[in-house]
């Protein structure tokens, strides 16, 4: 093994791979964080787990995904995910702006990736995937920021940061949660009393509009008003509340078995979107115990161009050339082949038990 992915394991995670090694079927959860084009390590990775590792599961597994890592979700429980997974990252590499781009500009962009993922029967593939089920994480707003007025929403933004500050709970008095869900099995979550949580359906009149409301960033896309067969109102970026997620999966009332897979592109995990720059807020011990999370590691990145994964600020700094953009994100995207690669190799020779690390190292 090369040292490009880091394996981090919370105590009962440790201990069921330490013992048993690293099995699909040990797998009952998957968590896809937002960060926009920060996926695109990750494109190899996803491909290893979804196109070979789980291929053949009868089981159900529980794909749980915020704004990009919703809709990397959405392209694997596709029937063929290798495919859609070529169409999402061919669409989502070719995307271009004018020099200053407006919210509707941005969302009709993204609408276009977003059809180009689905294909032509992608909808109905996701809702009639044999074990794959997907749930997509919103956000319901409250006024000032259920509004697009550039104003209101930035003030109520930066209000909503302040609360959550003092306190996450804060984020009740602008936001709900809304989690889209398969309507065939319930995912294995227990009670989420941070934030008034409810669920709503996935069916084929709203996964659309669902998908595009969870990658909806406040001020940079437009929001989605009223989705079908969910509580009226605006819908916005599910990262704004879940960015890279501290929920109750498999305990608290959840599941009591099994693990809950994470492979995510940094080695913090930061709740909520308004957290990021809050180092003292941390996911809570007991949501961390059956997690095992798998990154690029230290190494792995610097040895990337600009000894960085891609971000949304590749945008700016790119403008005006495109053909740099996609060529520092092809090379990403090559390097990144490599962690699925070693991902498969770790588990089938059982050496991931030998590279498990404590995920309290990195709290």
């Amino acid at each position: 093994m090369s040292g490009n992915l880091v394996f981090y394991a919370g105590t009962k995670a440790m201990d069921a791979i330490g013992c048993d090694g690293l099995s699909p079927s040990m797998v009952k959860a998957v968590l896809g964080a937002a960060g926009g084009p920060k996926w695109l390590v990750l494109h190899g990775l996803d491909r290893a787990i979804f196109s070979t590792w789980f291929k053949g599961r009868t089981e159900p597994l529980f794909l749980l995904g915020a704004s990009i890592g919703a809709w990397r979700f959405a392209a694997v429980s596709q029937n063929d995910p290798s495919q859609a997974l070529d169409r999402f990252l061919a669409a989502y590499m070719a995307q271009s702006y004018s020099p200053y781009p407006g919210r509707e500009e941005v969302t009709l962009e993204c609408a276009k990736i977003l059809c180009a993922l689905l294909g032509a029967g992608g909808i109905e593939e996701i809702l009639s995937h044999p074990f794959l089920r997907l749930g997509v994480f919103t956000v319901h707003c409250k006024w000032p920021v259920a509004s697009d007025n550039k104003v209101l929403l930035s003030l109520g933004l930066m209000d909503a940061a302040v609360y959550n500050a003092v306190h996450r709970a804060g984020l009740r008095f602008f936001f709900d949660r809304v989690l889209f869900v398969d309507p065939r099995n319930s995912p294995p979550l227990g009670e989420m009393s941070d934030l008034e949580t409810r669920t709503a359906p996935l069916s084929a009149g709203n996964l659309k509009d669902a998908l595009l409301a969870s990658g909806a960033v406040p001020l940079v896309m437009s929001g989605v008003k009223n989705i079908a067969d969910a509580p009226p109102g605006m819908y916005r970026d599910g990262g704004i509340t879940d960015y890279n997620f501290d929920l109750p999966v498999l305990c608290n009332g959840g599941n009591s078995d099994g693990l809950i897979l994470f492979p995510h592109y940094a080695n913090r995990i930061i709740p909520g979107w308004f957290d990021k720059r809050l180092p003292w807020r941390k996911p809570r011990e007991e949501n961390l115990e059956r997690m095992l999370m798998v990154s690029p590691s230290m190494q792995f990145i610097e040895s990337l161009p600009y000894k960085k994964i891609p971000d949304r600020q590749d945008f700016p700094f790119f403008r005006g050339r495109d053909e740099e953009r996609i060529a520092y994100w092809n090379q990403v995207i090559e390097a990144g082949n490599r962690l699925g690669e070693e991902f498969l190799e770790a588990v089938a020779t059982g050496a991931v038990r030998q590279l498990l690390r404590p995920i309290a190292e990195i709290m």
